[in-house]
């Protein structure tokens, strides 16, 4: 797979069927993942509103955390095959990137395979990782939390598949590496990371209902947006060392292209953007090649390529801090008594403490 520039539309409202996959391509992405497909779409019923925001105390325009209780696609899987091959022949120097969820069937899952490659779709994206949606079918995170599972699923796609395979992990897990070797270990030939992460918005404190409310009622959702940023750039980083080889993209709260380069330098090949887009638009595409090329010419990178796991060796343990510490000499730094450091103006005190 060629990508035209790291930038990918990962799986999500941003790809929800051909005319915006086609604008996107349009306006200068390197690759989209569509929305998620599956087999049968009327089993799937979405829901409204769907989405929640966390925004900034002191700047209510500003969105910090984004929920959504949304589904895979409800549009039918035989529009997605005619508007998928379309998309690829009108531009067929972009990366398009099938992203499908079955139940725990092999039959399914070769059926969902074999019918979507043949649209001429550069690779698939198996979806194993939706927090919410469809737990009572065995699919999504219910599925990706089960590293046996995964491995099995992944040996059905990837043993019926003719174009590469990635799985898509969640990170509503302890150990993200477990997923990932099994995905792997199945057959896949790429790792994505990371999927939303589970959680509550909010409660609205004058109808004391969760939200995004449903006729009085609302479920935990995923959590996406730059709040999530540190938590996908960590869960990245450790499948990058895990996963040595593997194709791996990543995405998690990317809203710029400084966002973006820190995914390349903990290992990810590409970048994805769901959240980010429904925000900022398509049009965030300009920025983000300008301000990567803009980087890269700072540091004097030729490619991306070079940039890819470059901070990766930078990753150690603690009592490895301490050590290099010590012999580095740096006495004060590394031995000052806690009880001189805490005084009582704990927010000072703290902040000289943070690295910049």
């Amino acid at each position: 797979m060629r990508f035209p520039n790291p930038f990918v539309l990962a799986s999500g409202p941003p790809g929800t069927n051909g005319k915006v996959i086609k604008r996107s391509f349009s306006l200068g992405w390197g690759g989209i993942v569509c929305k998620t497909i599956s087999l049968n779409n009327e089993l799937v019923t979405n829901v409204v509103p769907r989405y929640g925001k966390l925004t900034d105390r002191a700047d209510r325009k500003k969105v910090i955390g984004f929920q959504n209780i949304e589904l895979i696609s409800d549009r039918p899987f035989e529009l997605w095959l005619e508007e998928l091959a379309e998309c690829k022949a009108e531009f067929p120097d972009r990366m398009l990137i099938a992203s499908i969820m079955e139940e725990c069937h092999a039959d399914r899952w070769i059926e969902i395979v074999e019918r979507t490659q043949a649209t001429g779709v550069d690779a698939l994206e198996l979806n194993l990782s939706c927090p919410h949606g469809l737990p009572e079918r065995r699919m999504g995170a219910a599925m990706g939390q089960d590293p046996e599972m995964v491995e099995e699923v992944c040996g059905w796609a990837a043993g019926a598949a003719t174009i590469p395979v990635w799985a898509k992990m969640t990170p509503n897990i302890t150990d993200p590496t477990e997923p990932a070797l099994a995905a792997l270990k199945g057959g896949a030939d790429g790792i994505s990371a990371i999927n939303t992460i589970l959680c509550i918005i909010g409660i609205n404190l004058e109808t004391l209902q969760p939200m995004p409310t449903v006729e009085g009622h609302s479920e935990p959702g995923g959590y996406s947006g730059q709040a999530v940023r540190p938590i996908a750039l960590r869960q990245v980083m450790e499948i990058a060392r895990a996963c040595p080889g593997a194709s791996l993209s990543g995405m998690g709260g990317i809203e710029t292209a400084e966002d973006a380069v820190q995914f390349l330098l903990v290992g990810a090949h590409t970048v994805q953007i769901c959240t980010g887009a429904m925000l900022h638009g398509y049009e965030m595409i300009s920025d983000l090649c300008t301000g990567l090329e803009a980087f890269m010419e700072r540091h004097g990178f030729e490619t991306v390529a070079e940039l890819v796991g470059k901070s990766l060796p930078c990753f150690t343990t603690h009592a490895d801090l301490v050590e290099r510490q010590r012999a580095a000499r740096r006495e004060k730094a590394g031995t000052s008594n806690r009880d001189g450091m805490w005084k009582g103006d704990i927010a000072a005190e703290t902040d000289s403490l943070v690295t910049d």
